[in-house]
């Protein structure tokens, strides 16, 4: 019997501690829960629903699950289980491309968002897990999810859509990133979701200051993107939309009428003619290079106005995603190859040997599809001036956009956003387009197979468009452009360096902490 009792008593130990650790992964459970539906209505700020207040609170409550984590380990769990519930709503639309050739692709939908989701959000683990081990603070948390956003645009040549920052594109608050670009506008909407939260459950009375300083930036901003611009000749330009369904847009029978259609909408019209015609991206279905006839039918019905367009080329072995400038006679006056491709969509790494397995890019050929251009470059319009080309999702990435070789007088971007569907990818591609000409202080001609075409202006404004899902042409006055903001000038690298330093700062001190704490 004693012997029995002193098992029992030696087993007490070992059954508490396993009965703690049961409790701490069920409560981690449930806070991993919480997160991901906080995620999912952060997310619900991204375009096209806009509900940035709605994603202030989903920020906010993703703050105060943070601060539940007892550890980085724990609070890394709850930022990828916060950025999972976040990718899946935001990125939703990743499935659509899957969807246009089901027999072929349709097996890999569910797979696709699911890593697509699942993998983004190990930079919201990074960014949580890092914010815990440097002490936790409200500062860090701000700073290191920032910084965890900043690897995602760059990381494994980068995918910085969805960024927490774009849920402010739809408010005047959009004019700062003319100054600190998306990651300004990430630590913005992360500080007020913060305050947010101390708003709601601390003493109130300790954010009124902080709160009105944020309705000052925000009238501040209001009245920026209210200026008038300033007065000059503005070159008219032909946006056309063609609308081709992506599952028809290569249909032998199908194609030669959505080429026609682009020839009726560049030669329609009885009053001035405008001084730039845009097609969008792989706007006539033939190669470049086989092209003579289709490429004389354009000059034709331009009657003499030069024409970008989008078209497929291949020189050797490569095959390359082309915008061209096609002039009188149908000769090719300008050319720029994609050098931004996307992974997987483009190309495939490892093509041949993923090719071996049906593996395919989507909009690319066998193998490794596309190959990549030589990178950006200008291209002069006449009685325009220099555009600077973004062939599709080019036009995503802050650093590509900077990586012009000289300022160019505007942005051009074609496009064929039919690969999207018809529900929030267009709309979300349009409001980045929209970041990009803020940004630089540039105006952006945007031309989308499917909508949603549109002429930005500088600020950021929306001035001509034709909508998601309708063909037809809209002639545009091209806005001007603005002096080269701060953002043009210096990129993300000063903002880069201070969350570096802060972040080294704070780790440094938490380590110091823990190393003088008794053991």
């Amino acid at each position: 019997m004693a012997a029995q009792t002193a098992e029992m008593r030696d087993a007490a130990p070992a059954l508490s501690e396993r009965l703690e650790a049961r409790g701490r992964a069920q409560s981690t459970r449930r806070l991993m829960l919480l997160a991901a539906g906080a995620g999912a209505v952060a997310a619900t700020g991204q375009a096209p629903l806009n509900l940035w207040p709605l994603a202030l609170a989903g920020f906010a409550a993703l703050f105060a699950l943070f601060r539940m984590a007892p550890g980085w380990r724990r609070a890394a769990w709850i930022g990828w289980a916060g950025g999972t519930g976040y990718f899946l709503l935001a990125l939703s639309w990743i499935v659509e491309p899957f969807l246009v050739d089901i027999p072929r692709h349709g097996w890999m939908a569910p797979f696709a968002i699911a890593c697509m989701a699942g993998g983004l959000a190990l930079f919201w683990a990074l960014g949580f897990g890092v914010a815990r081990a440097s002490g936790g603070r409200t500062l860090v948390w701000i700073v290191a999810l920032a910084g965890a956003e900043l690897l995602r645009a760059y990381v494994f040549t980068g995918f910085p859509w969805a960024m927490m920052g774009h849920v402010l594109i739809a408010t005047p608050l959009l004019q700062l990133a003319a100054f600190a670009g998306p990651v300004g506008l990430t630590l913005l909407v992360l500080s007020m979701a913060a305050c947010l939260w101390r708003f709601l459950a601390v003493e109130w009375w300790k954010s009124v200051f902080v709160t009105a300083l944020y309705a000052v930036l925000f009238i501040f901003c209001a009245n920026l993107s209210a200026r008038p611009l300033p007065e000059a000749d503005a070159p008219l330009v032909r946006l056309v939309q063609p609308n081709a369904p992506q599952h028809e847009k290569w249909n032998p029978e199908k194609a030669p009428v959505f080429f026609n259609r682009q020839l009726e909408f560049t030669a329609a019209g009885a009053g001035p003619r405008p001084d730039l015609i845009v097609w969008p991206e792989t706007a006539v279905p033939v190669w470049l290079d086989l092209a003579q006839d289709a490429l004389a039918a354009v000059a034709d019905a331009a009657g003499g106005v030069p024409v970008v367009l989008g078209i497929q080329r291949f020189d050797d072995t490569r095959i390359y995603n082309s915008a061209v400038r096609v002039d009188a006679g149908g000769q090719v006056g300008a050319l720029y190859d994609k050098h931004h491709l996307v992974p997987f969509g483009e190309y495939v790494p490892l093509g041949d040997l993923a090719a071996r397995w049906g593996i395919h890019g989507l909009a690319a050929s066998e193998g490794q599809g596309y190959s990549p251009g030589p990178g950006a470059r200008l291209m002069e319009l006449p009685g325009i001036g220099a555009a600077l080309p973004l062939i599709c999702y080019e036009a995503v990435f802050p650093q590509d956009v900077a990586a012009a070789p000289a300022r160019p007088r505007l942005l051009l971007q074609v496009t064929n956003d039919a690969w999207f569907g018809q529900v929030s990818g267009p709309y979300q591609h349009l409001a980045q387009a929209r970041l990009r000409a803020v940004e630089q202080g540039l105006p952006m001609v945007r031309v989308a197979n499917t909508g949603v075409s549109a002429m930005i202006g500088p600020r950021g404004a929306v001035t001509a468009q034709i909508a998601l899902g309708q063909a037809g042409f809209v002639d545009a006055a091209l806005p001007p452009a603005l002096p080269p903001t701060l953002y043009a000038r210096s990129g993300d690298g000063p903002l880069a360096v201070v969350i570096a330093l802060v972040l080294a700062g704070f780790g440094l001190s938490a380590a110091v902490s823990q190393r003088a704490k008794p053991h």
